[in-house]
């Protein structure tokens, strides 16, 4: 974690409301760091949803196993995320500490260990000592309390500089819903089906099916378009948890995505998602500058996606930002390099609203130090039309500085 908050961070924290079926609490159980909080425990009331993306990863942690196999059962008691370990790439013993894991947590909370998720982030390929939980989490269980997100985000901080939360209320037929959600992660992302860490919660009552298939889609514009280093982790984890109790209050039960009144709620939680990717892209490690790539007139909208992550995970692109130079050439190279549809001479690219490059040539009325200007801002925009199309898409990424190999120097040691 480091010592000085990201110069791109939110300037403000918005203030997270109690979500009723929610209860939270942290404790310092010794994982790896010393003098902070490296254990969150949730608590949601019986009859909780549950619903969840995962990386793609061909090594996934073993937390991540944990999570797929219960996921089937659509119900969930508690969360237990610990940072520090990631209990990946650690074999049968990795196996042997998640369920060592769920079976306290399963009985300081008094529940089935099939209702029990799990989520670990921090170093791989090294042993997770889960002995660390037992009494830790008993003690959690009875002095949870709804609210304090901000201090459960900062728990499950590894190299993040600032805890993210992001929160949004909406109708849902007669009845007021919320819906909370926190994020950690800084380095090693290039989200595929989910992203680094991820929690939300919400009061409304949703089945399980009906909240995967909002969570699956909710995911593709949101955390899956934001790459830091194009790295894919092996502990991505996205949980949704809807524990049902603005149904009390007169909120729908919602059994179908395509429930039309779903509506306002839909475009609410997706809000929520893009509010905390976009946290994610302003906290990558060692950034100084938040970069949204938008791609048009592209032959699809995926192939818009692939040459928008293209130029967003080129070091040579990512190197130019960070020294404020607006070297369209990188982008050229990175468009070429995708794979994709693209016609040079059909190529328009713009720095900040500023175009730089028209026709597969440098733009005739092209000002070097209106340009320069304009890069010293710290959120860079790139514009790249190719001419070919319909297809559109954004991505956000951030520059790649001096500090992200400082901290990933010695990350393990």
């Amino acid at each position: 974690m480091s010592s000085s908050v990201s110069p791109l961070a939110p300037k403000s924290v918005p203030d997270m409301p109690v979500i009723a079926g929610v209860r939270l609490a942290t404790a310092e159980a010794g994982i790896r760091y010393k003098n902070r909080t490296d254990v969150l425990l949730a608590v949601m009331d019986k009859g909780t949803s549950v619903a969840g993306v995962f990386t793609k990863s061909k090594c996934p942690s073993a937390p991540v196993e944990w999570c797929r196999a219960k996921l089937k059962g659509g119900k969930a008691r508690a969360l237990v995320v610990n940072s520090g370990n990631a209990n990946a790439f650690t074999g049968k013993t990795g196996r042997g500490s998640t369920a060592m894991t769920a079976k306290i947590a399963a009985k300081a909370v008094g529940c089935s260990e099939s209702e029990i998720f799990l989520a670990s982030t921090g170093v791989i390929g090294e042993p997770l000592d889960a002995t660390k939980f037992d009494g830790v989490l008993g003690r959690l269980a009875e002095s949870a309390e709804p609210g304090d997100y901000l201090t459960a985000a900062k728990a499950i901080m590894t190299t993040d500089t600032f805890p993210k939360v992001a929160t949004a209320t909406v109708k849902l037929g007669k009845a007021k819903v919320t819906i909370n959600g926190m994020a950690k992660g800084a380095g090693m992302i290039a989200p595929d089906m989910a992203t680094m860490l991820s929690f939300i919660f919400t009061d409304a009552p949703i089945a399980p099916a009906a909240l995967q298939a909002l969570l699956k889609s909710g995911v593709e514009d949101t955390f899956n378009a934001v790459t830091i280093d194009g790295d894919t982790s092996t502990s991505d984890t996205l949980l949704a948890f809807a524990t049902g109790a603005a149904a009390e209050h007169g909120a729908p039960k919602i059994s179908r995505a395509s429930d039309p009144r779903l509506k306002a709620f839909v475009k609410a939680f997706n809000q929520v998602l893009a509010n905390l990717a976009e946290q994610v892209a302003r906290d990558g490690e060692g950034a100084r500058k938040l970069v949204e790539i938008t791609v048009e007139g592209a032959k699809t909208k995926a192939s818009a996606r692939k040459i928008a992550m293209s130029i967003a995970n080129s070091p040579l692109v990512k190197t130019a930002i960070a020294g404020e130079d607006a070297n369209w050439g990188r982008v050229v190279m990175a468009v070429g390099k995708a794979g994709e549809p693209a016609d040079r001479d059909k190529l328009s690219i713009a720095f900040n609203g500023i175009r730089v490059a028209k026709s597969g040539a440098r733009d005739p009325s092209y000002d070097e130090a209106q340009v320069s200007e304009a890069m010293k801002a710290p959120e860079i925009a790139i514009k790249v039309s190719l001419g070919l199309g319909k297809g559109r898409d954004r991505v956000l990424t951030c520059d790649l500085t001096k500090e992200y190999v400082a901290i990933n120097g010695d990350y393990r040691s």
